[in-house]
């Protein structure tokens, strides 16, 4: 519900308040749709999969209960979650007339390319939580920041193009400019080759040092908490 209301009160401020000027030929809300609805999926994964160990801490102790899974669960919740916005993008393209053509269908492929990115960092994350209380907070501020250093209310093309790169190395950016390639640019996702390279290299690194820290620190979670 939390989402759909903000949703809801961005298009009354930006659309029938401030009227904003579209993006292209596109209406400024479906642009803000497209990168701020993925953005809900990260933000939400990754700060519930970040406490999902320390919160469920009496499952920790039952020996028979694969802990690793803890993160998945809070991950595969803010997925329903976020199928439903996704429906939410398709509905709301064609109630302004716009019908997503066949480059919508790769959608499937951003969200499994992010799934992997969170699943690594939930699990990097939950970990060191149960030793470090303050990663909470910490991920939390950095949410924060990623909200604004990642295009989401604002196009990349009002930064100097010198700088783009530097944006660029930020992961999230290529979830968001995927979600809009689908619906907004039709541009399938291996017409940016490198940068897919580039995305796929970070997150299997992300992957496994977040798989490895977990597995190490498993067996002393039941110690501590």
């Amino acid at each position: 519900i939390q989402p759909l209301i903000t949703i809801l009160i961005f298009w009354f401020v930006f659309e029938l308040g401030f009227k904003s000027a579209p993006v292209g030929d596109f209406p400024f809300i479906l642009w803000l749709m497209t990168g701020i609805i993925p953005w809900f999926f990260i933000s939400e994964s990754l700060a519930t999969g970040t406490g999902s160990v320390v919160e469920n801490s009496y499952l920790v102790k039952k020996i028979v209960f694969r802990v690793s899974m803890l993160p998945v669960i809070k991950l595969l919740s803010a997925l329903v979650v976020h199928v439903f916005f996704v429906l939410v993008i398709f509905l709301v393209f064609i109630a302004y007339r716009i019908y997503p053509g066949i480059h919508s269908l790769q959608v499937v492929y951003y969200s499994f390319s992010v799934i992997v990115l969170l699943l690594g960092l939930t699990w990097l994350t939950s970990a060191l939580m149960v030793f470090l209380k303050d990663i909470g907070q910490i991920i939390s501020i950095i949410i924060q920041f990623g909200f604004w250093l990642t295009p989401i209310f604002w196009s990349l093309q009002i930064v100097p193009e010198k700088y783009h790169i530097f944006l660029k190395l930020n992961p999230i950016y290529y979830i968001i400019q995927g979600y809009r390639d689908c619906f907004i640019h039709n541009v399938w996702f291996w017409e940016h080759p490198l940068y897919t390279i580039y995305y796929w290299l970070f997150t299997l690194v992300v992957f496994v040092l977040g798989a490895l820290v977990f597995t190490r620190l498993r067996p002393h979670f039941a110690d501590v908490l």
